[in-house]
């Protein structure tokens, strides 16, 4: 039984290459299209599971009467779960065939969601007792327990997308079709938010639940038929040499590094100081990217006393907007920074911070206005996230490590979302809103000085290499 379930995870093994040009280049062509369109729809309805509940905390809030304290803790049991599983599952996806971890993971994510109900039904508040614990305390813990194991299911998304991406896509390229994919992210967030307000607003807060499960479970039985793991396990060769690129030596070097998977990812993430300064960045991007992503609409709610459904369409334009942040992040510093990703990083995170005073400044009744810092948030949140904890990580590294690199930063990323959480629900109980916002403009400044320090090493790493 033991071996059975190895093996359907198990990395499966390189095949007879193929000999004729056409057939490869006919074979390239299906399937990097197909890879990166499936691992796109897969991130989408990733987060259908995950950032549903940031619509349903001011309904769930009341109907079970859960504290923002209360609601903040199940934010953090899904982001400490999270950001511990997406390194653990980054070493084992380096390992395991995406075609079968990738799938089974959305699968088991949506029967969390299910659970995470179930217990609302079957466990109300202020009726029975449990062990002489009042049952709101036992539904806080089983909430708890299911969103954090959800938190578990969901890290094993990214980590085998890295490792495809990586595979599939050569150096030259990357970063264009890194920043593409990473759109993701905003639109698996406007999906989310726009599927779970309409839910809500039809059948009530469960919904937000137990329909994008659904999605989820029928996406994860497609996924099994679309993905492939690396090229070489359908007779392709590695994508450096098809496309002839000047990178296709070394890369052919790394393949044939017979030092241990340990020993690589000592030298290339534990050993690696840019790796460690891009992890610490990462908290404080979260913070930022989580707590507005989590608390807008609440915020919008309970301030600027905005109708549900209103302060969903704010949301989402933040996610949906901002999607273009993440392209534009990519492109410029590619053409214009030459690949070096921090210049911009700092630029984006500077313009964060005067979007996010303008959003608060910005009078109640200005909902055009709010739209528009809204996505300026968004825009300027999502290319940082993307290049920080993403396509930096996988750059200062090596590509035998990929999933791992992303892992390790994407560990210090779930700090700062945890942080994001409990600390924006313990702020607003003791401080109010304002307090909230200071958390993250604080946040923010923070991220930039770290950039800001990288940026110097990196200059003066280049000094010593040329001296």
């Amino acid at each position: 039984m033991t071996n059975k379930f190895i093996e359907f995870f198990k990395e499966p093994a390189f095949i007879e290459p193929i000999k004729d040009e056409e057939t490869i280049k006919k074979t390239y062509s299906h399937f990097r299209l197909r890879i990166f369109y499936s691992s796109f729809i897969a991130y989408v309805v990733f987060h259908l599971c995950r950032k549903n509940i940031a619509v349903a905390l001011p309904s769930m809030g009341q109907a079970l009467h859960l504290s923002n304290t209360e609601l903040g803790l199940l934010g953090s049991s899904l982001y400490v779960t999270y950001g511990i599983g997406k390194f653990i599952n980054g070493v084992l996806a380096d390992k395991a065939n995406v075609r079968t971890f990738l799938p089974t993971a959305l699968i088991l994510s949506a029967i969390c969601n299910l659970c995470f109900v179930l217990s609302s039904i079957f466990v109300t508040p202020g009726h029975i007792s449990f062990f002489g614990l009042p049952s709101g305390t036992i539904l806080l813990w089983l909430l708890c327990f299911f969103w954090g194991a959800n938190g578990w299911f969901q890290s094993c998304g990214f980590p085998p997308v890295a490792k495809s991406l990586s595979y599939w896509f050569s150096n030259s390229e990357r970063g264009t079709k890194w920043s593409l994919w990473s759109t993701s992210h905003q639109i698996g967030v406007f999906a989310a938010v726009m599927l779970s307000g309409f839910a809500i607003d039809k059948f009530g807060w469960m919904a937000a639940f137990y329909i994008p499960a659904v999605i989820c479970i029928i996406t994860g039985i497609w996924l099994f038929n679309r993905l492939r793991d690396k090229p070489q396990t359908i007779g392709l060769p590695d994508v450096e040499k098809f496309r002839n690129e000047p990178e296709a030596k070394a890369e052919e070097d790394e393949e044939n590094d017979n030092r241990s998977y340990f020993q690589i990812f000592k030298e290339h993430i534990i050993c690696n100081p840019v790796i460690w300064m891009l992890a610490i960045a990462y908290i404080f991007v979260y913070i930022i990217r989580f707590g507005t992503e989590d608390w807008l609409v609440k915020y919008l709610v309970e301030v600027k006393h905005n109708p549900l459904p209103l302060a969903s369409s704010k949301l989402s334009s933040l996610a949906l907007i901002g999607a273009g942040g993440a392209i534009c992040a990519g492109v410029i510093s590619d053409r214009i920074f030459k690949g070096n990703r921090t210049p911009i990083n700092i630029i984006f995170l500077v313009c964060l911070i005067f979007s996010l005073l303008a959003f608060v400044a910005n009078p109640a009744e200005n909902n055009i206005m709010d739209f528009v810092y809204a996505a300026m948030i968004g825009v300027f949140t999502a290319g940082p996230q993307m290049l920080i904890g993403g396509l930096c990580a996988v750059e200062s590294s090596s590509k035998k490590v990929a999933s791992a690199s992303i892992g390790f930063t994407g560990v210090f990323g779930y700090v700062g979302a945890a942080l994001s959480s409990g600390g924006t629900g313990f702020m607003v109980d003791k401080f109010g809103w304002n307090g909230a916002i200071a958390f993250w403009l604080v946040s923010t400044a923070i991220c930039v000085g770290i950039c800001v320090i990288l940026l110097i090493y990196e200059k003066q790493q280049k000094k010593n290499k040329k001296a």
